[in-house]
């Protein structure tokens, strides 16, 4: 499958929201544990004031197949973004991170930034392999972050440098 990569919009939150929400229910793929509405999705990492940028993936059938964030965290020096990727979890979104993180990182170089850094659950074998494969690096972890229903979970950290 193909996809068209969009900025995304205030009108794409109502179905990134069902998407995330589905993801969390499913659990183990990402540490995002409550699930959002519409706004509170949009405010955090579609639109709002500490978002970079944010992309989608158009399907052929004109479907969202998925987003991927870049914001401000806390911790972070200002030229460090945060990125977050999301498919939907039907199975069907093979590809849908790599066809978005051109577009990620062209805006992250564009607004001068030096890496982009993710932060990965350690039992989330796939999404480590996914940033391994876009070319992002351990850079450190952090050890029994608690989840909510008390089960502590490694966070590994990797960077992607972005160079000149």
């Amino acid at each position: 499958m193909s996809f068209a990569i969009r900025p995304v919009t205030s009108a794409d939150a109502p179905a990134l929201a069902e998407m995330l929400n589905a993801v969390i229910r499913a659990g183990g793929t990402t540490a995002l544990q409550r699930e959002f509405t519409p706004e509170a999705l949009d405010e955090a990492y579609l639109t709002g004031p500490q978002v970079l940028c944010c992309h989608v993936a158009v399907g052929d059938d004109g479907a969202l197949a998925g987003f991927q964030t870049l914001g401000r965290y806390p911790g972070l020096p200002a030229d460090i973004g945060d990125i977050g990727t999301f498919a939907r979890v039907d199975g069907k979104q093979r590809g849908v991170g790599s066809a978005l993180f051109p577009a990620t990182v062209a805006r992250a170089r564009a607004l001068g930034h030096s890496a982009i850094n993710a932060t990965i659950r350690a039992d989330n074998t796939g999404g480590l392999t996914f940033y391994a494969k876009q070319g992002f690096v351990d850079h450190g972890v952090t050890r029994s972050a608690a989840l909510d229903d008390g089960t502590l979970v490694d966070r590994v950290h990797k960077r992607f440098a972005l160079g000149a």
